[in-house]
């Protein structure tokens, strides 16, 4: 039973990405076709051109709009409203999150470290790059699986572990909250059966 849950899982989160981005791409183009002055255009393959260069200016004045004062309420009232949905705020976080790591300038992505919040517990961490007037650095401590949200910890360089993780494989694991699968490079974690290891030795 576990098994097809499994499958189903995993086939899942290869094709709903895939239908998703189709759905929107194509509502998208739809939405701007029906505007009363291109569906005038002909021929056919002028309206798809001018469509895509409608599309390009509108991403490009909504990007600059983002790098102002007003775009940075606008972007925050979206957030608000979205993390408030249940079930659609995860979809919408990690949608965000994966277009900033794809979109977003590698040099600009931190790597990812371990800090020892209690005795034995580890948790995920990002390096932000930046340092404090004493020599400590900076480190995002994200929450999951809304990982727009969390604590910034000052902590000496001795006080943290280096991984060798990718920064991908990290926002994998703390956007799906533990349930997703990372590359190989990732730290494994060695699960033993509870039951197995209280049961006696048989003689």
């Amino acid at each position: 039973m576990a098994s097809w849950k499994r499958d189903v899982a995993s086939g899942l989160i290869v094709i709903l990405p895939l239908v998703v981005s189709a759905y929107i791409i194509g509502w998208l183009y739809l939405a701007l076709a029906g505007i009363p002055l291109l569906q005038d255009i002909q021929p056919q393959p002028l309206r798809v051109l001018t469509v895509l260069v409608v599309f390009w200016m509108l991403v490009l004045s909504v990007g600059y709009m983002m790098r102002t004062a007003v775009g940075t309420l606008v972007e925050g009232a979206i957030d608000n409203v979205m993390n408030h949905l249940p079930g659609l705020r995860v979809v919408y976080n990690a949608s965000k999150m994966a277009a900033e790591t794809a979109l977003s300038d590698t040099t600009d992505l931190q790597a990812p470290v371990k800090v020892e919040a209690w005795d034995g517990m580890r948790m995920t961490a990002f390096k932000t790059g930046k340092t404090t007037d004493d020599g400590r650095e900076l480190l995002f401590l994200p929450t999951a699986p809304n990982i727009t949200t969390g604590f910034v910890v000052e902590m000496e360089p001795s006080d943290f572990e280096e991984t060798n993780e990718t920064v991908e494989d990290a926002l994998t694991r703390v956007l799906s909250a533990g349930f997703g699968e990372t590359a190989e490079t990732g730290i494994p974690i060695d699960v033993e059966d509870e039951r197995e290891a209280e049961s006696p030795p048989v003689k």
